[in-house]
């Protein structure tokens, strides 16, 4: 028997608090699951600073992977097998390219990549094409296998059904985030009947569609992901602690450009701060590195480091009020002046950010970037978007929701006996008490 039809003597199974079950039979799966590459993402949260708002959200990059894989093998196993239109020949690619999808994720995610300008799809790519345990196990399969894992990860395979099982505006990613987020931070929101939407799943030559009885089910699912992003991705709590974890990067990289004598130095953000990342030291990366510095730079001669680590580590994070960019850019100019005159360096200590979804859209030509949409395969057999359809979704279509806030450490503008005039200038800008 071949590597690629090879299964386990006996079913491994990973209990799971969303699937109950995660089911592997395939020595490949097997085989990835115990590559120190994808062993590296139990060191990755799935939320980053998430958990300083809802502390149980402590969960990994590890166990949405899972997660991913077995919604992928339910539809291919469970719910495809045997239709006509499923070539079961693309059933291994689909599995690990589920599985491998968050591969080349770094600590803390999104803050991170912002910060160096690194992209963890292309470190996906490296990680699964380059000298590593998991292209070995791939190659096992064929020699061109992982590229093919590579290009459904990257958007730019042929199969174009398998990429829309991972990547669509429904696909096992999202459905699995959701369901996950929601029950570790401890939220109802992100809740949708997840074995209805499977159940009406069906395979077609270049997309998964829903039969239009599942219809309800799909709304239901798009309603949770927009509550999800505003009460839970987007939280304003999050987001302070996002800001801050940003600029002691920002910091840590100026210091190192000024050259700055670390009491710790940072050998392990070298090739990042010099922008010569390899996959190696990229790979030696998780969250436990990065908050060890956090917690030793707490003890640093520079003032800004310093302080910003420790509230970092012990959460004191900044408060925030609600801005208007457009209208309020003179107000943040002045606040800039003063920021300087009270002895705060707004680069540090004032802080614009902007969160934006959009909860579902559709292709229309012309546009830059294509949204493959959600289409219902309707009783007569035809397709129909989704939100020709659906007046709930119809409703919330194209229309994307913005949101800026200021950041700023209120505790230090208190009315105390240093630079009482200037803080209480501020105070009154911001409209605090």
């Amino acid at each position: 028997m071949s590597y690629s039809m090879e299964k386990l003597n006996e079913e491994k199974v990973f209990k799971d608090p969303v699937h109950r079950y995660v089911h592997v039979r395939d020595r490949v799966i097997w085989d990835l699951i115990g590559t120190k590459e994808f062993q590296r993402l139990r060191r990755i949260k799935q939320l980053g600073t998430t958990y300083l708002t809802f502390h149980g959200a402590e969960h990994s990059r590890f166990n949405h992977s899972l997660g991913v894989y077995e919604i992928v093998r339910r539809i291919v196993d469970d719910v495809f097998q045997g239709r006509e239109e499923w070539n079961n020949e693309q059933r291994l690619l689909s599995l690990c390219a589920a599985l491998l999808h968050d591969l080349g994720h770094g600590p803390f995610s999104h803050s991170f990549e912002k910060v160096f300008d690194l992209d963890h799809e292309e470190f996906t790519q490296k990680i699964i094409l380059g000298n590593t345990e998991v292209n070995q196990v791939l190659s096992n399969v064929e020699k061109d296998f992982p590229k093919k894992v590579a290009e459904v990860i990257a958007k730019t395979s042929k199969e174009k059904l398998v990429v829309s099982l991972i990547s669509s505006q429904i696909d096992a990613d999202r459905m699995d985030y959701l369901l996950r987020d929601a029950y570790f931070t401890g939220v109802s929101y992100g809740n949708f009947d997840m074995e209805r939407i499977l159940r009406v799943m069906r395979p077609r030559e270049d997309q998964v569609v829903i039969k239009q009885s599942g219809m309800h089910a799909v709304e239901d699912y798009i309603m949770s992901r927009y509550q999800m992003y505003w009460q839970v991705y987007f939280h304003p709590v999050t987001r302070s602690a996002e800001v801050i974890l940003t600029k002691i990067l920002h910091r840590a990289k100026h210091l190192h450009e000024q050259f700055y004598s670390f009491k710790y130095d940072p050998i392990h953000f070298y090739s990042i701060f010099e922008e010569e990342t390899s996959l190696e030291d990229y790979l030696k990366l998780d969250e436990a590195i990065i908050l060890y510095y956090f917690q030793m730079w707490q003890e640093e001669e520079d003032a800004i480091l310093r302080d910003l680590c420790r509230r970092f580590m012990n959460r004191n994070l900044f408060k925030y009020v609600e801005f208007d960019p457009a209208k309020e850019y003179k107000k943040l100019q002045e606040l800039m002046v003063l920021f300087q005159k009270a002895g705060l360096n707004p680069d540090y200590y004032l802080v614009v950010d902007s969160s934006s979804d959009l909860p579902y859209d559709f292709y229309r030509p012309g546009e830059e970037e294509e949204r493959l949409p959600i289409h219902l395969l309707m009783k007569n057999g035809d397709i129909r978007e989704l939100s020709r359809e659906s007046g709930i979704v119809d409703s919330i279509s194209g229309k994307r929701r913005t949101d800026h806030k200021l950041y700023f450490p209120k505790d230090v503008l208190k009315n105390d006996s240093s630079k009482s005039k200037i803080k209480k200038q501020i105070r009154e800008l911001l409209d605090i008490q």
